[in-house]
């Protein structure tokens, strides 16, 4: 059985909780209940790692080339329905936002060509990573205890994680996260001084 098969077998149970409603947020606000404790897991990471996966035309990127913006992660596969029902917003969601210093990158636990073919169909233009199982490592150390799909992280310049969000994720819990980043972003920015 392929890797990709066993996968989707152990996780099914997640994505059917998650097709039914189950998300939980994790603020960065939230410490009592981010710092507390639980029996064998590792608390979650408070910046992103560096990071590279393969693109869908194989070329390598690197986490570096994102550091300097507003990054949604997004951990997905195409026979995740609940990744499939969330992609429409994460497109319209880039595209508003492009020019706000925000961007979108899938990593997607799939093989490559159900993915291209769900990119193809749905107007992804935002770039999608071909990860396995050290991408299913990477989305449990930055908080996906239950390695369930989907799964997003919004970390702000530099890397400070700001949301974490387990399933299907919608606008009321994105677009206000990605409001306040750009906002707090613009204040942290100083202009050069003028001669």
């Amino acid at each position: 059985m392929k890797p990709t098969r066993i996968l989707m077998v152990a996780v099914l149970g997640l994505f059917l909780g998650a097709a039914t409603g189950f998300g939980i947020r994790f603020l960065k606000s939230d410490k009592a209940a981010e710092s507390a404790p639980v029996a064998g897991i590792e608390p979650a990471l408070e910046t992103l790692p560096s990071f590279s996966y393969p693109d869908l035309e194989g070329r390598l990127r690197h986490s570096g080339e994102w550091r300097d913006r507003i990054l949604v992660l997004n951990f997905w596969a195409a026979w995740c329905p609940p990744c499939r029902a969330e992609t429409p917003l994460l497109v319209e969601l880039q595209e508003k936002y492009a020019h706000d210093n925000v961007r979108f990158v899938g990593i997607a636990i799939d093989d490559r060509q159900p993915v291209q073919d769900f990119v193809d169909e749905n107007g992804v233009e935002y770039p999608i990573l071909l990860g396995d199982v050290k991408a299913i490592e990477l989305s449990k150390k930055l908080g996906n205890r239950f390695e369930g799909l989907p799964f997003t992280v919004v970390a702000m310049p530099g890397g400070k994680i700001i949301l974490r969000h387990q399933g299907g994720i919608g606008r009321k819990e994105l677009e206000p996260v990605l409001k306040q980043a750009i906002e707090d972003s613009r204040r942290t920015f100083s202009a050069p001084e003028r001669i």
